[in-house]
Formats: C-alpha cells, sequence, structure tokens
C-alpha cells in the first residue's frame, strides 16, 4: 500500500511539473521573446498622385536700398523712423554742410570774378581786332609802317590768349561750383524708390563714414519667400507653380503664391535647392523682413501606379525595401521608389505590384523569420 501511494505521489508530482511545463512554454510563445510580433498590414494600390514639395523660407526684400552720405560727416537731421512709408524723392534727412555753404559762396564770388575779367578780355579782344584791322588798312594807304601794323598784330595776339585763358579759367570756375553744389545736394539723404524704411542706423549728431548707411529701405511690392527644398524629390520644381505660404506669425492662415524663379546655383552643403517664392496679391500687413515661412508647392499629378504607404518603407542593411506578406511569410524586397506627395504616398518603380500585401506597422522590428500577427491598429496608436 506505501508503494502505491508512493506512485500516486509520484504520478501527481509529475503531472503537476507537465502542467507548469506546459504553462511555461504556452506563455514564453504567446508573450516572450518568441511570440508573434503585432503588424498593421496594406494592399498596393495602383494610383495616381499629387506630389508636393515642402520648404522652409524666410520672408526677403527683392530690393533693399541702403541710404547714406558719399564722404565723412556729423548727421544734422533725420525726419523718418522705421516702419513709416516714404515716397519717391522725399527727403528722409540731411547731413551737417560744416563749411560747404560758406565754401559755395566764395565760390560763386569767384565765377562771378571770372566773368568779369571775361567780359573785360572779350572787350580787349574786340578793340585789339578793330586797332588790327584800322592798322592793315592804313599799311595800305601807306599811311603807318610796318612795325605799327606788327604790333598792333602782336596786341591782338595777346589779347586772343588773355580771353582763352580768362574763357577756360570762368569754366573751370563753374564747373567746380557745380561740383560744390552736387556735393551740397548730396548731403540730402533721398528716397530713391517708394517704399518702406526698415532700418535706421544713426541718429542726429553721429558721425558717419563715406558709404555708410544711415537709413536702409526696402520696396513692399518686392517682397518674396526666399526657400530652400530638398534636392530629393524636388523634381519638377519649376517657375509658375502654385505654392501655399504659411508664415510663423499667421499659422491659421495659408497665402496663395507662386514660384517666381527656381535658382541656376544649389547649395551643395545642406543639398537643397533654393527657389523664389512670390504673393499672388498685395498683403495688407507686410510680413517683416527676416521671418520664417512654410512653403508648400504642388507639383504637376504623375500618372498611376504602384503606390504604398511612407510608413511602410524600412531600411534593411542599408537597402530600402518593404516587409512583403505571402502565404503567411515575411520576405523583405528591396524597392525603386518613385515620386511621393504630403499624405504620406509614395509611387514604386520597381519592387511591388499592385495588390501585394505589405506590414505598414510592427510592433518590433522584423526579420525572415519572424512570427507574425495581424492586427487592424497597434496597441498605443490613434486609431
Amino acid at each position: 500500500m506505501r508503494v502505491l501511494r508512493l506512485q500516486r505521489s509520484t504520478l501527481a508530482l509529475i503531472v503537476i511539473v507537465a502542467l507548469l511545463l506546459s504553462l511555461m512554454v504556452y506563455v514564453f510563445l504567446t508573450s516572450g521573446p518568441l511570440a508573434p510580433v503585432a503588424v498593421t498590414v496594406a494592399e498596393v494600390e495602383s494610383r495616381a498622385i499629387a506630389p508636393a514639395l515642402a520648404g522652409i523660407g524666410t520672408v526677403q526684400a527683392r530690393y533693399t536700398y541702403k541710404i547714406g552720405p558719399t564722404f565723412a560727416g556729423r548727421v544734422k537731421r533725420l525726419d523718418v523712423h522705421v516702419g513709416d512709408a516714404v515716397e519717391a524723392g522725399q527727403v528722409l534727412g540731411e547731413m551737417d554742410p560744416v563749411d560747404l555753404d560758406d565754401r559755395l559762396r566764395a565760390q560763386q564770388a569767384a565765377v562771378k570774378s571770372a566773368e568779369a575779367v571775361l567780359r573785360q578780355a572779350e572787350a580787349k579782344q574786340v578793340y585789339a581786332q578793330s586797332q588790327d584791322s584800322r592798322y592793315e588798312r592804313l599799311l595800305t594807304a601807306r599811311t603807318v609802317t610796318e612795325e605799327a601794323v606788327a604790333a598792333k598784330r602782336q596786341e591782338l595776339a595777346v589779347a586772343d590768349a588773355a580771353l582763352a585763358a580768362a574763357h577756360a579759367d570762368a569754366i573751370r570756375l563753374r564747373a567746380e561750383l557745380e561740383a560744390l553744389r552736387a556735393q551740397r545736394g548730396n548731403l540730402r539723404l533721398v528716397a530713391p524708390v517708394a517704399g518702406l524704411v526698415t532700418v535706421r542706423d544713426a541718429d542726429p549728431g553721429t558721425t558717419v563714414v563715406a558709404g555708410q548707411a544711415v537709413v536702409e529701405m526696402i520696396d513692399p511690392a518686392t517682397v518674396w519667400i526666399d526657400t530652400r527644398f530638398d534636392q530629393i524629390g524636388a523634381e519638377g520644381l519649376a517657375a509658375g507653380l502654385p505654392a501655399e505660404i504659411v508664415l510663423r506669425s499667421r499659422r491659421a492662415q495659408g497665402l496663395p503664391g507662386r514660384v517666381l524663379r527656381v535658382e541656376p546655383r544649389a547649395d551643395a552643403v545642406t543639398e537643397e535647392l533654393l527657389a523664389k517664392i512670390v504673393f499672388d496679391a498685395p498683403q495688407p500687413s507686410l510680413p517683416p523682413v527676416g521671418e520664417l515661412a512654410e512653403v508648400t508647392v504642388r507639383l504637376p499629378a504623375v500618372p498611376a501606379a504602384p503606390t504604398i504607404p511612407n510608413a511602410a518603407i524600412r531600411t534593411v542593411d542599408g537597402t530600402r525595401g518593404v516587409w512583403k506578406l505571402a502565404n503567411g511569410r515575411l520576405a523583405f524586397t528591396p524597392l525603386v521608389l518613385g515620386r511621393s506627395d504630403l499624405d504620406g504616398h509614395v509611387q514604386v518603380v520597381k519592387g511591388v505590384a499592385a495588390g501585394d500585401r505589405l506590414v505598414v506597422y510592427s510592433a518590433k522590428a522584423l526579420t525572415a523569420r519572424s512570427r507574425i500577427h495581424v492586427v487592424d491598429r497597434l496597441s498605443g496608436m490613434s486609431p
């Protein structure tokens, strides 16, 4: 009887151990390292897409005017401030003339004196010419000697030379006067076009050097977005394409625009293309120069082709592809990708066909030996 009880105890222990082992194996296979990986799948569709490019740009002005003196001096007055709208030809300010006005008056007096000398020289030349003519006639009548005629000819030559010198001196002094007047006019800071004052770099009393900007202004009609696009996927970017501009300060408002031009030089460091985007209509409220903007350019639609979700693309050993599901087994398939849109769709040139089933999301990284379990959506993902 005792042996029988021992056998029963041993058998019960074996059954318990077997049950525990079975439970451990079940747990190991269902929730352990060998548990199936939850995945979501999608079928490859043949569809046309409307590709688009997204880029980041800054508000810039096509024309910026830096207004300052042509020689060193002190700012006498400034009549405008940042944000003021000005008209073409409007005087924005003036430099201190120092002694320029005195030099102008002195030069004007010198010009008047030179003109008086010129008139005197003209009178002497006319008198010398008449005397020369008279003595020529007297010589013909044999009433004067040839020496007297030669003297009159010499006087005429001297008068002609004096007149030429006086005329040249008057021209020189007038030119110097015009130069001083131009210099005096350059002391006025004048707006070359109608625009908006964006920078005021100096105040009255400040000494500036030649060429230094005192006031900076822009033409509001020439504002554009200097935008950068990734070179990958930028095929088809061209002037005239429609664009949507979203300024950082106006996130809820998309402004229509278009591509004005694509720059002939790309950025080799950042691997980006540069383009100028303009607004379709003048903006009632000019955005600040330098503000960031998000730009979306709509490219021409492309014909239908096998299309997959962008989320299905994986990189395995440096190769881009997808996990294809066939007969319950996984196989990594390299792809040659085509165009894409901003909704997450990518056309495939080579690698898959319409109707193929692909893994879109997976709870863990997959391998060819992974056991999978297809679900509608993964835990933690938004429906």
